[in-house]
């Protein structure tokens, strides 16, 4: 397959890191965005074996000007992604008041990461006077598919943020949209509902997970490279629109 561009968003984090190493390693160019000069750093020190094909960009897309600055950056350096992951997120808004509920401003921020900012960079990169954009993949979440299982949490209320899902579920029908709306692009626009993924629980939790969960174990970091890389693939090309429920059957009960 031909080396390829692409475009990460949310790229130092825990899901952004291990596709860059992923696709790096065969052989496509990666741009990348984080929030911040030491989370960039810090990812260009991490690939630094494959710094020629490392591109990074600091953007908070909670700020309105982020999304058309990067697209300026873009066309300034002639660069043009044949894919785009739509990866970033903010924990800060995933923040829940003491009495269990959400404010405002969180609802809100967590609504224009999970879905806004996504359609604002697909549809600047799709109408871009050099535009190359082949396919979306928009990493959702099985709770954009089904509402939180109570029984997973030690505090429901607080452990729980209602508008991740509710922006997730968003995110899945943004998905449907933008697929209708740039057919006509040829370009392919397809969603990834993830279920819960190891890393920052602790033992109790996991456990608590895997009895709920056909597969009995949470997913590893590993097993969300697959499907991007399929969506990615010419082996998708028949498909678009769609979200791909990779939740060891999480949404199956």
């Amino acid at each position: 397959m031909a080396a390829r561009t692409l475009l990460i968003t949310g790229g130092s984090g825990t899901f952004g890191t291990r596709l860059m190493q992923h696709f790096l390693e065969q052989g496509d160019r990666v741009i990348f965005t984080a929030t911040s000069t030491q989370s960039l750093d810090h990812v260009c020190q991490k690939f630094m074996p494959f710094a020629d094909n490392v591109i990074g960009f600091v953007h908070d897309f909670l700020d309105e000007q982020a999304i058309p600055d990067l697209l300026v950056q873009l066309e300034q350096q002639q660069l043009a992604p044949e894919g785009l992951i739509n990866n970033a997120r903010s924990l800060k808004t995933l923040a829940i008041e003491a009495n269990g509920r959400v404010s405002r401003a969180n609802f809100i921020n967590e609504y224009l990461i999970d879905v806004v900012a996504p359609y604002e960079l697909t549809m600047g990169l799709a109408h871009s006077v050099n535009s190359q954009l082949r396919s979306v993949v928009n990493i959702g979440s099985q709770y954009g598919i089904v509402a939180a299982n109570p029984k997973l949490y030690d505090n429901y209320l607080q452990q729980s943020p209602i508008h991740y899902g509710v922006a997730k579920a968003a995110l899945g029908h943004l998905t449907k949209e933008l697929a209708v709306r740039l057919a006509d692009k040829h370009i392919q626009v397809n969603c990834i509902a993830f279920g819960g993924v190891e890393g920052r629980v602790n033992d109790d939790f996991k456990q608590r997970y895997a009895e709920l969960s056909p597969i009995k174990r949470m997913l590893s970091v590993d097993d969300i490279v697959g499907p991007v890389d399929f969506i990615l693939s010419d082996k998708s090309a028949g498909m678009t629109g769609q979200t791909m429920q990779v939740d060891g059957g999480w949404s199956l009960w």
